[in-house]
């Protein structure tokens, strides 16, 4: 570690930086308007941050407005069915966060009067919230001292200190370090902007160390090769996993859908009836498994990769003649689809049967 790890740079170049090259995004308030006493909505921005974890902006812009558009605030989406919220986020993946999400509203507008706590042991107290989504919401939303550490952030931090220790070992370091950087003054603007630097000049491939307003602290810089920060602990190889989708379709245009146990992967989402696969086990492959005796005809098969986990599955068409079958289920028009919430894995399933489900 070089000396830079005990005297961090002031955060001053960097929130100059962010005041002239800042991204426009809908649930931030510009510092052109912070300067005019607008003040952003913790609404707004724990929205944000819980879908943007593990997703990227251009994809959560617009289903960020698609949900405001609905809920404009908390106690309207801790008012709405679960099954709307669910069918809404329907398409950004790791569902836990939409369950999550509809609690967390839920406890806000009943147990905190619609408002949210302005501190991060209170936000942390609510469901889903975890350090990250916490420190941001307290920091943005409240302008308090909280250190704001994400994948862009921790990009930066390593390189500006050259923290040669492995991740995700090195996430507690890095988060002191984020800690002695975060100034008592604008905060939540100097959280974004660490974003920002990370996602517009501290890339991950070719940086522009040329314009970046740490050039002149950035240790990895001096070293030549800022590129090599982060160092990343080698990757597993990801377990493929096996299955089995059944898409029946009846002779009005319907498709048998039920929807899965409210706990574990796609919990509480829609689906085509499946094989019980699972990240540890495989599910079956064949027709023998299928959910009622018909003249299933194979389509192929689709893949799909979980965070922990790819999955490949085979894929049956049968066309029924009324409706048998649907004792754990129930019959979709297959023109409604899109309002269902279905998760990536079973539209590509759907599509591979029914190649205009989806158009």
């Amino acid at each position: 570690m070089t000396q830079n790890t005990l005297t961090p740079p002031s955060a001053a170049p960097l929130l100059s930086w962010y005041d002239r090259h800042h991204r426009d995004l809908p649930w931030r308030i510009s510092p052109a308007m912070a300067a005019r006493g607008v003040r952003p909505d913790p609404y707004h921005i724990w929205l944000s941050e819980v879908m943007l974890q593990q997703t990227t902006v251009p994809a959560v812009k617009s289903y960020f407005a698609k949900f405001l558009a609905r809920w404009p605030t908390v106690d309207a989406l801790a008012q709405a069915p679960g099954d709307d919220v669910m069918a809404a986020w329907a398409g950004l993946g790791y569902y836990a966060r939409a369950r999550n999400l509809k609690k967390c509203a839920e406890a806000v507008a009943r147990d905190h009067g619609g408002h949210f706590p302005d501190t991060e042991e209170g936000l942390k107290a609510l469901p889903g919230i975890g350090d990250y989504t916490a420190a941001a919401v307290a920091a943005i939303g409240f302008d308090r001292q909280a250190a704001v550490m994400d994948g862009n952030v921790e990009r930066v931090i390593s390189r500006l200190f050259a923290i040669a220790m492995p991740l995700p070992a090195a996430k507690p370091l890095m988060k002191r370090q984020v800690a002695l950087l975060t100034p008592r003054e604008r905060p939540g603007d100097f959280a974004q902007a660490m974003m920002d630097l990370g996602a517009t000049i501290c890339t991950p491939k070719r940086p522009t160390c040329s314009i970046c307003p740490f050039r002149d602290n950035c240790e990895a810089l001096r070293l030549h090769d800022p590129e090599q920060f982060p160092v990343k602990a080698a990757k597993k190889d990801k377990p493929v996993r096996q299955g089995a989708a059944f898409i029946a379709v009846n002779d009005h245009g319907e498709i048998l859908l039920r929807r899965r146990i409210e706990t574990g992967l796609l919990g509480g989402m829609t689906e085509v009836p499946t094989t019980g696969w699972t990240a540890r086990i495989d599910g079956e492959t064949t027709t023998e498994a299928a959910p009622f005796a018909a003249d299933w005809q194979a389509c192929g098969t689709v893949t799909h990769v979980f965070t922990h986990f790819e999955l490949r599955l085979a894929i049956f068409r049968a066309s029924i003649a009324g409706g048998p079958g649907a004792d754990d289920g129930w019959w979709e028009p297959v023109t409604n689809l899109e309002a269902q919430a279905l998760p990536t894995v079973m539209k590509k399933a759907i599509a591979q049967a029914i190649p205009r489900a989806f158009i």
